[in-house]
């Protein structure tokens, strides 16, 4: 009953270290999708602009000009790159997932054998 009771334990700190994985990648991907659309609606500015317009690009508390299409460039690869990281994300928040239901039927399966040991047990001394 002891070495149920350490197991029943460990799974549990398991399963919350889980959670913990869970919630790291669920606001990390939170944080991911609003840079995405900050750079979807920078890309729309850049869309609606005409060729000859100047773009500033601010590096610390200095605006420096820099070329359209460079500019334009770097957004799309911007874009380019959090989106697959959003991805990226979303996969292993799926995991974490399918992981913590399998802890929480590991957890479940111990509790039940804990108390059908119980109850034999106590059967057995009445």
């Amino acid at each position: 009953m002891q070495a149920t009771q350490q197991q029943l334990e460990r799974q549990v700190t398991e399963f919350q270290s889980l959670q913990k994985e869970y919630s790291t990648a669920v606001s990390s991907r939170s944080t991911l999708e609003a840079q995405l659309k900050e750079n979807e609606m920078v890309k729309k500015e850049f869309d609606a602009l005409k060729d000859d317009s100047t773009v500033y690009k601010l590096i610390g508390p200095v605006l420096v000009k820099q070329d359209r299409p460079e500019a334009a460039a770097n957004v799309s690869k911007r874009i380019e790159y959090i989106s697959s990281e959003i991805k990226r994300l979303e996969s292993q928040i799926k995991s974490y997932e399918e992981k913590q239901e399998q802890k929480k039927m590991e957890v479940r399966a111990l509790l039940l054998s804990e108390v059908v040991l119980a109850f034999v047990l106590q059967s057995h001394y009445d």
